[in-house]
């Protein structure tokens, strides 16, 4: 098994990138290197900016490479695909110009990936991890969302940058119905799956089974932990997904309830190489701690032999 630990500004509470409370990028790559990092997800569009040159100078001067960029946004809307396209072509060009990362042996497509994210919907964004209540998107609206899904990741294809779709609480690729229609409309040959622990547990389903079951689509995996007391207490809230990863929903992995050596031998099991991110969603308000919480997480991975 050769696995890549690699990290993700939305530990430093980076996912809004309007969000007025973000730490500069600058820091985030600072410690993320500080944590033993040698990859990092440009994270969403708009919080690194698309400047080669700045970018190339902090990522050498923190032994950094580029792992994933992320479209995060409304891939719904017929209106939204000019723009969606837009930061394809943006992401990709810049990705692709910056220093590669090391293909580890027996990783299925190289690295940097472009993970694709449905968001932007409050309907959905306030049933993040119910199944039975969340509103479903209509047949027709779904086959748009398909439709524009394959175009981004044929794009994506053209700068040589292979698409890994996330499915993300809060979205309207969320749970387990929608992820098994997914991997029916999407080739596999269009795009890949990018499953996060964290969020499959938050969805209500297993992630040890989900990863073993989707072992043949998988490019690519995201890790969080989830602290069972907040988790159990968002739950009972009409809340948004990202109001409970601000009160501590996400947690350093080791200290959650997501088995680590569960998944560890599984991912034995399944012949997995590649890159694993960690993820840790917070409030940018409380990143004083991000470096703390990352390097937990990363010494308590390989404390378990990952």
């Amino acid at each position: 098994m050769s696995i890549k630990i690699s990290g993700a500004p939305c530990c430093w509470g980076v996912d809004d990138p309007k969000n007025p409370y973000l730490p500069p990028w600058e820091r985030v790559l600072n410690e993320a290197s500080q944590a033993g990092y040698k990859g990092i997800e440009l994270g969403p569009y708009g919080y690194i900016p698309m400047d080669i040159d700045r970018v190339q100078a902090e990522l050498v001067k923190n032994d950094l490479t580029i792992i994933a960029g992320t479209i995060f946004d409304d891939l719904v809307s017929d209106s939204n695909l000019g723009n969606l396209l837009q930061q394809v072509d943006d992401i990709c060009s810049l990705i692709k110009k910056l220093p590669p990362t090391p293909i580890e042996e027996g990783q299925k497509f190289p690295t940097p990936y472009l993970v694709i994210i449905d968001w932007g919907h409050d309907e959905r964004d306030y049933n993040a991890g119910h199944p039975d209540r969340a509103p479903r998107l209509s047949a027709q609206d779904w086959n748009k969302m398909m439709c524009h899904i394959q175009a981004l990741s044929e794009r994506a294809s053209e700068f040589g940058v292979r698409a890994v779709i996330h499915p993300h609480a809060g979205g309207y690729i969320e749970f387990e119905d929608e992820i098994k229609q997914l991997l029916e409309d999407i080739p596999y040959e269009i795009a890949g799956l990018c499953l996060d622990t964290g969020h499959l547990y938050y969805s209500k389903m297993n992630p040890v089974q989900w990863l073993k079951d989707n072992k043949d689509r998988l490019d690519y995996i995201h890790f969080k932990d989830i602290d069972l007391g907040v988790y159990d207490q968002v739950m009972g809230e009409h809340i948004r997904f990202f109001d409970a990863c601000a009160k501590g929903v996400m947690c350093p992995i080791g200290q959650g309830i997501i088995d680590y050596n569960a998944i560890h031998s599984l991912l034995k099991e399944i012949n997995y190489h590649g890159y694993i991110t960690i993820e840790q969603e917070r409030d940018p308000r409380n990143a004083d701690t991000s470096l703390r919480d990352v390097k937990q997480s990363v010494d308590y991975l390989m404390s378990v032999g990952y």
